[in-house]
């Protein structure tokens, strides 16, 4: 993995993910393979002995043979946000890759026409069959529908869209309670003690976990301590409930939890973790159990405004779901 891929994965979410409301809208050809393989999030698979009725199945998006002048196009709907970098995955793909390909984007309201105005957001480049193509992304304005040009033709097993979500959290009524954890209220998973059976941005993935993939699981821990996970809220708040869920965590969920904040000023996010064994606590140790969603409000310790939180599990396992529902703190 490159270290722009790392940095990304490590760091963004991917705006390009159903979950958030990303969508395939258009293919100006999709022949092998339709548009919707090309941001399913799985990741992609080849199966040797697969055809259908136009020919060998792929798992991605694949247009056929171009015989004529021009090129093909896509237009992909993500999630409203800042993009820092795209990976153009054309694994499997060998002498069926698309050559080259550009991105254009625009933030619209309603989904685009023959008149909608494009901007470039990535000059044409060239890719390598079965390969992460990954690029950076200059441009720090929101955006929530691209279009994939590929030229002229050929197949992208995947699309991700590396960013930060931007949602209008200063239109909505001070006096409702919202999850300021959410991903898709701008919320961002920073780090965590461990990641190995589970990523920690799925503790803030919209809707229910489907599954003991989908939540974040560490490691079986073999040493003294615990495990944890730093969370950036969307906006400043203040804390009134907290939910913390592990469905499908049966025979691996944390024995107790407890959870952190504080209000960040300053410093540098590269080493919160080590800022953060000063943080005041919130929710005191509380006792877990398996595949229970807990909600918790009485136990709540009052520190005021908070702009980051820190969930502590002991001593390991899997949490599938995190809901830290306040008040916004307008200034």
């Amino acid at each position: 993995m490159s270290d722009l891929l790392k940095h990304l994965t490590s760091f963004c979410v991917d705006l390009a993910q159903p979950r958030l409301g990303a969508d395939a809208v258009y293919a100006s050809d999709e022949f092998f393979a339709p548009l919707t393989r090309l941001i399913e999030p799985a990741e992609p698979v080849f199966i040797a002995d697969k055809y259908d009725d136009n020919g060998k199945w792929m798992d991605g998006w694949e247009t056929r043979r171009k015989r004529g002048e021009g090129y093909d196009h896509a237009i992909i709907k993500i999630c409203p946000g800042i993009i820092f970098g795209v990976d153009l995955n054309t694994a499997h793909f060998t002498g069926n890759f698309a050559p080259s390909a550009s991105i254009e984007a625009c933030y619209s309201r309603t989904p685009p026409t023959e008149s909608t105005r494009w901007f470039p957001l990535l000059s044409s480049m060239s890719l390598d069959g079965n390969s992460h193509n990954v690029f950076a992304i200059s441009s720090r304005e929101t955006w929530n529908y691209l279009r994939l040009n590929i030229y002229p033709d050929g197949g992208i097993a995947r699309l991700r869209v590396y960013g930060q979500v931007m949602a209008d959290l200063q239109g909505r009524d001070p006096a409702e309670e919202i999850d300021l954890a959410a991903m898709l209220n701008g919320g961002r998973a920073l780090c965590a003690s461990d990641m190995h059976f589970g990523h920690i941005s799925n503790l803030i993935a919209p809707g229910k976990g489907i599954n003991m993939g989908d939540g974040w699981e560490t490691r079986r821990r073999r040493e003294p301590g615990f495990d944890w996970a730093i969370l950036r809220l969307a906006d400043v708040g203040e804390i009134s409930r907290l939910v913390i869920d592990t469905a499908y965590f049966k025979g691996n969920y944390p024995y107790e939890c407890s959870v952190c904040g504080t209000l960040y000023r300053g410093g540098n996010e590269l080493s919160i973790a080590t800022q953060s064994l000063y943080w005041q606590e919130i929710l005191p140790t509380q006792r877990l159990a398996a595949d229970t969603e807990f909600t918790f409000v009485d136990e709540l310790r009052q520190i005021g405004a908070v702009s980051h939180l820190r969930l502590n599990i002991y001593p390991d396992g899997g949490v599938s779901r995190l809901r830290a529902f306040g008040h916004i703190r307008r200034e």
